[in-house]
């Protein structure tokens, strides 16, 4: 199946249907393009985000099944429950955008590159002064240790990324993200594709066509008037 090669000059162009999108490698969808503001907020809007390493073209993926939480279904376990009850870190959302992302571009031990490329950064750090991406926080002894961000659409949640300094700092940042969602009446949490990790938060794959029928159902509903507000 041919690629569809997106427009960089034309960020209203729509992108293919999700069931175009290929098998192998699972999802790719389209290429090139932009990160325009436009242009992400319909990707996500329809099931597709961005991932390439430097120097590649942006590749745009949609794959299938998709791994995402329903925020009643959050499992912490035992562990994690002594943790949060000893407060050991300080949670804060939107305090340090900008901090979180660079935190979460640094190479890990398994991955000795980045997907998240100065072009990635600067586009997601202006969906953040647009109010579309947030951020989470720890904090121990004031520095930051652990964190998460992502894209907010309606009352779902599009996770991105998240980086860990200390033990068990994104875990309990995740929770403390999927509980206040709850709060504010959030339906559905993106987590793109299937790890351990997530699946042990209680997220399950969902066959695609059934995610695109939630962010359908979700994606223009107005979130809960206090969300997200500092």
């Amino acid at each position: 199946m041919k690629l569809t090669i997106l427009d960089s000059l034309q960020p209203e162009q729509a992108f293919p249907p999700s069931h175009k999108a290929l098998r192998e490698p699972d999802g790719l969808l389209a290429i090139g393009g932009c990160l325009s503001e436009e242009r992400l907020l319909n990707a996500y809007r329809n099931g597709v985000f961005p991932w390439y390493n430097q120097g590649e073209p942006i590749l745009w993926w949609s794959p299938n099944p998709r791994l995402a939480l329903a925020p009643d279904n959050l499992i912490i376990s035992r562990s994690l429950q002594k943790t949060l009850r000893k407060n050991i870190f300080s949670v804060t959302f939107d305090q340090a955008f900008d901090e979180v992302i660079c935190a979460c571009a640094k190479p890990r031990k398994d991955m000795p590159g980045t997907w998240i490329t100065k072009d990635i950064a600067e586009a997601y750090n202006a969906l953040h002064k647009s109010g579309y991406a947030h951020s989470v926080e720890a904090w121990l002894n004031g520095a930051l240790v652990g964190g998460l961000y992502g894209i907010a659409l309606g009352r779902v949640f599009f996770g991105e990324s998240m980086f860990h300094i200390k033990t068990d700092a994104s875990k309990v940042v995740f929770a403390n993200l999927v509980k206040q969602l709850k709060t504010w009446d959030y339906k559905l949490i993106d987590c793109q594709v299937h790890t351990q990790h997530l699946a042990s938060f209680g997220a399950i794959n969902y066959d695609r066509t059934k995610f695109i029928e939630l962010l359908n159902q979700y994606c223009d509903v107005p979130p809960n008037s206090s969300a997200w507000r500092s």
